[in-house]
C-alpha cells in the first residue's frame, strides 16, 4: 500500500516541524519510541510507512502543538459525483 496524497502531506507538515524543531530522524523516533529507521521510511516515498494516529498525538506533544496542526486543513479526498 503506498501513501496517498493526504498521508504525504501529513508527511511534509511533520518532516517541517521536526527539522524547526532541529530534531534529526533518530532523535523524533526515540522521542516516539520507534525504530531508528522508522522516520527515515516514513519521510522517503519509497517505502509505505506512515504516522497512526497515536503517532500524531505523541508528535503534537513533541512539537507543543494541537494534533488538528499536523494535519491538512482541506480534504483530498475526490468522490466522483453521479451526473444528472
Amino acid at each position: 500500500m503506498s501513501k496517498t496524497k493526504f498521508d504525504l502531506l501529513i508527511v511534509d507538515i511533520v518532516r517541517q516541524k521536526r527539522l524547526e524543531s532541529g530534531y534529526s530522524q533518530e532523535q523524533l523516533a526515540n522521542f516516539l519510541g520507534v525504530s531508528n529507521g522508522f522516520i527515515g521510511k516514513v519521510e522517503s516515498n519509497k517505502f509505505s510507512s506512515k504516522y497512526n494516529l497515536n503517532h500524531i498525538n505523541k508528535l503534537a506533544n513533541i512539537f507543543n502543538c494541537s494534533p488538528k496542526d499536523l494535519l491538512p486543513n482541506y480534504s483530498t479526498y475526490e468522490v466522483k459525483k453521479p451526473d444528472n
